[in-house]
This record gives structure tokens, sequence and C-alpha cells, in this order.
């Protein structure tokens, strides 16, 4: 094609105020008030558009999305102003959710890319897990009103408890599940699988979202 078409073809549209996949790698985010955002998934914005990060190392709307073992953090930011911003992550895919008021989910803190000012979160750590594993530790309890976009390293898919996971694939679970820790007896002798620590998810009800990837 040539340069007219291409710059034609490729130009986003947007229109509406909500969240949305420009394509399956990269979030359009419509600005005008605040939006909270992965620090450092900014990609570019047009309007007027300022950036603060936010450093508080404890829970909070605004905190910092701990990783529990290393003690460094995923940090957030706050995007202000009037604008189009558009973000992504290491070219995973984007998720959109759609939270109802009271509505919550669990995300891993390493997957979560952004979430309207009206989503309130909240931070936790698997403590059992944080104890025998590097990864996928921390996750944030996001409550709404509001939209949240997830990151994923390719096709999530999702899983109905009774379900055992590995903590680095575990992207979400719905906010009735609290996982706990397993330990695989088979790989604990001598063996470097890899594979010992799990995440045991019970319940009569509720989902798991894991990817292809570990973390």
């Amino acid at each position: 094609m040539d340069l007219d078409e291409f710059a034609r073809t490729s130009a986003p549209d947007r229109d509406g105020d909500e969240f949305r996949k420009e394509n399956n790698r990269l979030l359009g985010v419509p600005l005008d008030g605040t939006v909270t955002v992965k620090a450092g998934s900014m990609v570019a914005y047009t309007g007027d558009v300022t950036f603060t990060g936010r450093s508080s190392a404890e829970g909070g709307v605004k905190g910092f999305l701990k990783e529990a073992v290393s003690g460094e953090g995923t940090p957030v930011m706050e995007a202000e102003g009037s604008g189009y911003l558009y973000v992504a992550e290491q070219s995973k895919k984007v998720r959109i959710l759609d939270l109802d008021p009271g509505e919550s989910i669990s995300v891993s803190g390493t997957d979560v890319l952004a979430f309207e000012s009206s989503v309130d979160y909240e931070i936790n750590t698997i403590s059992s897990v944080s104890e025998a594993a590097a990864g996928g530790l921390t996750n944030v309890y996001l409550t709404g009103p509001g939209q949240v976009a997830i990151s994923t390293h390719g096709d999530p898919v999702v899983l109905e408890p009774p379900v055992f996971t590995d903590p680095d694939a575990t992207v979400a679970w719905s906010s009735g599940l609290s996982p706990s820790v397993s330990i695989n007896k088979t790989f604990e002798f001598g063996q470097t699988s890899g594979e010992s620590i799990q995440m045991e998810f019970t319940g009569a009800e509720g989902f798991v979202v894991v990817q292809p990837h570990e973390e």
C-alpha cells in the first residue's frame, strides 16, 4: 500500500470515553481527568498529559505494586490531563475487563496494566507462596466500578477450580477464591524440575486465569 493508505488505515479511532484495544498489544485510553497505569508503559499520547509516579511502599489507592521476595516493586504512575494515552508492556497482549459496582477480581501485580480512577485496589501478598517461589507472589485486589486492563504473554486460558497452577503463570482469579501453596512431593528430593511449588485453588465456583508463559 502507498503511504497515504497506510496512514489512513492505521490511524486509531478515538471515539468514545472507554478503554479500547488499538490492537492486541496496545491499549488506548481516552483521558479527561486521571488514570493509573504501570510505570514505564506509556508509548505515546496526544493532548496535555502529565505523569506522576507513586512511591508509597504499602497499600492505598495510589500504592506500590510490590514483589514480595525481592522487595523491589512494579510502580504505578498517575496520568492526568486531557488527551489520548497509549500504553503497552513488552508486547504482551491486552485484555480489558469491565467491573460492575462492588465487583472484584484479583490480578497478579506483574499483569496489571491500567485501571480507571473509579477502581479501588488493595495489595495482598500470598505469604505461603512468597516464602517458596520467586514470582507471581503479589496480587492486586481490584474493585469496581470501572475498567481494568491486564496484560498477558500469549492467549490466556480460564480454568475452573479445583485446579493447581504455577505461580509464575497465574494471571488472575475471581474474588471468591483464596489460593494456598501446595508442595508437589514428587519433586522434593534432589530433582530440579522447577515445578515443586504450586498454587491450589479450591471452591465450588469461580475461575482462574493462566497464561502460556512463566514470568
